[in-house]
Parts: structure tokens; C-alpha cells; sequence
């Protein structure tokens, strides 16, 4: 008996850890979605075409790098919002595009709608069943690197149904990696906020373009 209420306190920081990573993850995610919004509005306001939005995107890259190595300090929190600042820039274009079509204001909210309701779905799912998802991963990652490959090789050759396929592809694995990513934090397998914010974030925002580009797809832009 002894031994059992021993184990329980020894398991109490972990918990507690883990509680606070949560937390943390998703205090900071909830800023960097408001202000990655707020970017994004800002770069549609001021018209800003497709050669600036790849510019902010191949720096946002870069600001990887510099989030990897101030991942362990409180400055890791400034370049998390750069980062998200530059990909939120970066779909200033892409918005103006879809809202210069007929009814593309409605599919920029149902794709925002939808994107909600994917990621509070799953996540709650997580939370609520605490299922360990980590066998996942290696799937996830093979599965994200083919469709990488087919949305470059797309590039050359603009096949429409290719393009669609990988973003109905990319809706898939970024569902999937929000099980992933949310079961590694309540099961420490990730104990630190800022790069389980941007794990989160990044699948928020491939998840959003990915269905957007399907809604706008089938209401018939393409």
C-alpha cells in the first residue's frame, strides 16, 4: 500500500508537467492563430501578389532554423511569432484570389469552419479516450513526403486531378498528425510548447489551404 501511494506522488510532477505543456501549447497556438490572421488580412489589404507571399514562405523556412535552437528559452516565443506571422502573410494572395471569385467568401469561412471543426474534433478525441498514437508516426511521415514529391513534380506538370489528390491527400495526414501531435504531449512524448506549437500550427494551416483549395475546386473555380 505503501509502495502504491509512493508510486502516485512520483507520478504527480509528470502529470503536472504534462498539464502544463498542454496548456502552454495551446495558449500560445490560440496567439499565433489571432496574429497569423491578423498578418494575413493585413498582406490581402495591401494587394500584395504571389512573388512576395513565396518570399515571406522561403523566410519563414529560414526562421525554422533559428526556432530550433531557441526552442529551450523564452526567446523561442518571439521567433514562434515570426514564423506564424510570415505563413499567415504569406496567404494574403491566396485569399485575395479565392475572394475575387463568385461565393469565395463563403468558401474562405467554410474552410475556416471546417478547419475548426477537423482540429477540435480530433483533439478532443485525444484528450478525452488519452489513446497513444505514436505508431502513427512513421506512416504520417513517409505518406507527407510522397505527397511533397507530387505537389513539386505537379509543378512541371499542372495536372488538375494531381493537384487535387494531394490536397485531399494532405487533408488525410494532417488530421493525422493532429492525433499524433496532441497524443504525444498527454503521453510526454513532447515537453516542449514551442515546438508542439508549431507542430500544431503547421498542421492547422496546411489542413486550411488543403481544404480550401478542394472547396474552391468543386465549386467549380478549377
Amino acid at each position: 500500500m505503501n509502495q502504491d501511494r509512493f508510486a502516485h506522488v512520483g507520478s504527480a510532477p509528470s502529470v503536472l508537467e504534462t498539464n502544463k505543456v498542454l496548456r502552454n501549447t495551446y495558449m500560445l497556438l490560440a496567439m499565433t492563430l489571432v496574429f497569423s490572421a491578423a498578418c494575413a488580412w493585413l498582406t490581402a489589404a495591401m494587394g500584395l501578389g504571389r512573388g512576395a507571399a513565396m518570399g515571406m514562405s522561403l523566410a519563414a523556412l529560414v526562421m525554422v532554423f533559428f526556432l530550433n535552437k531557441a526552442a529551450n528559452s523564452s526567446a523561442g516565443i518571439w521567433f514562434v511569432f515570426a514564423f506564424t506571422g510570415l505563413l499567415g502573410g504569406s496567404l494574403g494572395p491566396m485569399l485575395n484570389m479565392y475572394a475575387g471569385l463568385e461565393g469565395g467568401s463563403s468558401l474562405i469561412i467554410q474552410a475556416l469552419g471546417t478547419t475548426a471543426l477537423v482540429f477540435f474534433g480530433l483533439s478532443a478525441y485525444v484528450l478525452t479516450t488519452k489513446k497513444d498514437f505514436s505508431f502513427m508516426g512513421g506512416f504520417l511521415l513517409v505518406g507527407l513526403i510522397v505527397a511533397i514529391v507530387a505537389s513539386v513534380a505537379n509543378i512541371f506538370f499542372a495536372i488538375p486531378a494531381l493537384s487535387l489528390a494531394v490536397s485531399a491527400a494532405i487533408v488525410f495526414i494532417m488530421s493525422g498528425f493532429i492525433l499524433y501531435d496532441t497524443s504525444r504531449i498527454i503521453n510526454g512524448g513532447e515537453t516542449n510548447y514551442i515546438r508542439a506549437t508549431v507542430s500544431m500550427y503547421l498542421n492547422i494551416y496546411n489542413l486550411f489551404t488543403s481544404i480550401l483549395h478542394l472547396l474552391g475546386a468543386f465549386g467549380g473555380d478549377d
